[in-house]
């Protein structure tokens, strides 16, 4: 170990190897200085070796181990021995205990001033490993979780409401409160969420506890804090950021307001709504950094995204996008008008609410209370000699209607609505009262949607099926294809947070309307439609979509299920994978 803690130039020891040449380093030192990159992270920026030769090198050189944190099974107690502000500084993380020396993997372990640091802060002989700096950095975020801080300043927050002396104007949003209790619980609160990639944040006041809950990947995370009491002083610090009356706790309030957390820029809507203990909030996040998503990165298979770009640019008709509420209809439509968004074409959107803000786009927040409705804005929006329209949702027969005859009268119309798959939608239209010859007309196309979570790719394994399931699965895809099926199941590690899942994925049916299904849906006949749906060219049902993503070894079959279950395609069929 002393001839680790040594002063290694590195640089000599690749020359030395002929690794690299004495040009090559003379060239990145030269770089290095208007960088201020570590030189091997300016080697590799220079390519002049890869990233994996040069750990490989620092490993064999320095005589110590590399190690692979993809893979690692971390032990969060220990890692956290070494606090974060230090982890990020020098770029280090805690590994293991041997028999008394900490094994610390560094990104730079020839760096003795990091070392002789690290030392000193875990008071404990520690020994080396090199690591991916990538990587450790996205461990990083994983591992140091903010649970304990937000107990922390929750405990904080209820001793300082429990002093006789506070004062509530101290819960108002100031120029100087930046270290006020209730402000750094917020402020921790919303980076952990930001770390998890949550979606949604709820804070509900119970009898005697509070609940801060977070949904990722579409499942509740609960965090529980017997500081019951400051409930209301964190649902009133929200309430003036968003701008709702404080006096009004008996009625539903909804607003939004912006921060920015870990460089990410987050929009955030929040309603209230009155409970029993007091006021729960759930506050939805939206990403605005990088703003809403190309329509390449929702999800579609190539198949179905290659005819889905040709409906989107036809010049007239209606195309709806359908699933249950965050089923990532929304992020599809954006795609579409990301890519639709040309100079040449005036786009007009009618929105409850607006998620993403798109320049050059009119887009329009309706307003139930001034009697601001989708039909009324959908009305003045064809007055504004739109090319395109979208509409958020269509919720009744008159918003529908208008939409039909606009999609009928030369505009490309874009809508959402609430029903489990792409046969039901246009038959739905029928039974909210429009005209079966509306809908044959202006309907071209229907997409489905579900999210389905993705497996953690640091540790799923091996998945063989029950007898109940391969029975399943041989109904569904034939007995030979299921026999082939390579199926994969959740684990649970540090990246995941022992869920054996990390990100959703879009699953889609794409049903295109033809002359048999107009005819039908002329005569709002829905069996014959749905049989027309059902044998029409290219229609792939969404447990399908969903059963090609499990073959692939990108969800589970447990996600399939869910799937299934929703669309009632399994029938009867209940099972978890899990058995």
């Amino acid at each position: 170990m002393a001839a680790v803690r040594q002063k290694v130039r590195i640089g000599d020891l690749l020359v030395q190897n002929q690794v690299i040449t004495e040009a090559q380093l003379r060239q990145a030192l030269e770089k290095q200085k208007s960088t201020g990159l570590r030189l091997g992270r300016t080697l590799i920026s220079l390519g002049y070796l890869g990233e994996e030769q040069f750990l490989e090198f620092l490993s064999t050189q320095l005589q110590i181990p590399f190690v692979d944190l993809r893979r690692y099974k971390f032990d969060i107690k220990l890692v956290q021995r070494l606090s974060e502000t230090l982890a990020r500084r020098y770029r280090a993380i805690v590994l293991s205990d041997k028999k008394g020396d900490l094994l610390v993997g560094m990104a730079d372990p020839t760096d003795i001033y990091a070392y002789d640091a690290l030392e000193r802060a875990l008071q404990q002989p520690i020994q080396q490993a090199v690591v991916r700096e990538s990587e450790l950095l996205n461990t990083l975020d994983l591992v140091y979780r903010r649970t304990e801080e937000i107990a922390s300043f929750a405990e904080e927050l209820d001793e300082e409401l429990t002093d006789s002396n506070f004062d509530l104007a101290s819960l108002t949003p100031a120029a100087d409160d930046s270290d006020a209790p209730v402000v750094k619980l917020l402020q921790s609160i919303f980076q952990d969420a930001v770390q998890v990639r949550a979606s949604d944040i709820h804070i509900e006041p119970d009898e005697t506890v509070l609940r801060i809950r977070m949904r990722v990947d579409g499942v509740l995370q609960e965090q529980v804090m017997k500081e019951r009491r400051i409930a209301p002083a964190l649902v009133l610090r929200l309430k003036l950021l968003s701008g709702l009356d404080i006096s009004e706790k008996r009625l539903p309030q909804d607003g939004r307001f912006s921060l920015k957390v870990k460089d990410r820029r987050l929009d955030v809507r929040l309603s209230t709504m009155p409970i029993e203990h007091g006021e729960s909030v759930v506050m939805r996040l939206l990403d605005q950094t990088d703003g809403a998503a190309e329509l390449d990165n929702v999800g579609m298979p190539e198949d179905v995204l290659k005819r889905f770009r040709r409906l989107i640019h036809m010049p007239h008709g209606l195309i709806l996008v359908t699933g249950p509420t965050g089923s990532g209809k929304t992020t599809t439509l954006y795609g579409a008008l990301q890519e639709l968004n040309e100079v040449g074409k005036k786009i007009i959107t009618v929105e409850d609410p607006v998620e993403y803000r798109l320049h050059r786009i009119n887009q329009v927040q309706v307003n139930p209370k001034i009697n601001l409705t989708f039909a009324r804005v959908l009305r003045a929006a064809l007055r504004q000699d739109p090319d395109i329209i979208l509409v958020g949702e269509i919720r009744d027969t008159e918003t529908a209607e208008i939409a039909l005859r606009a999609a009928m009268t030369g505009h490309l119309v874009l809508s959402t609505l609430h029903t489990n798959d792409a046969v039901s939608s246009a038959m739905r239209l029928v039974d909210m009262g429009a005209e079966g010859f509306l809908a044959a007309t202006a309907i071209k196309a229907v997409v489905a949607q579900r999210l389905v979570r993705r497996l953690c790719d640091n540790c799923y394994t091996d998945y063989h099926p029950s007898l109940q399931e391969s029975n399943w699965l041989a109904e569904q895809l034939g007995e030979a294809e299921a026999k082939a099926m390579k199926l994969k199941n959740p684990s649970g590690c540090h990246r995941c947070n022992n869920t054996g899942y990390r990100g959703r994925i879009g699953v889609f049916e794409l049903l295109v309307l033809n002359d048999e299904m107009a005819d039908a849906l002329r005569r709002s006949n829905s069996a014959d439609f749905v049989r027309a749906a059902k044998r029409s060219h290219g229609y792939v049902p969404l447990v399908m979509s969903a059963l090609a993503d499990a073959g692939k070894g990108i969800t589970s079959l447990d996600e399939v299920f869910k799937v299934a279950e929703q669309v009632d395609e399994a029938g009867d069929f209940e099972v978890s994978a899990a058995e």
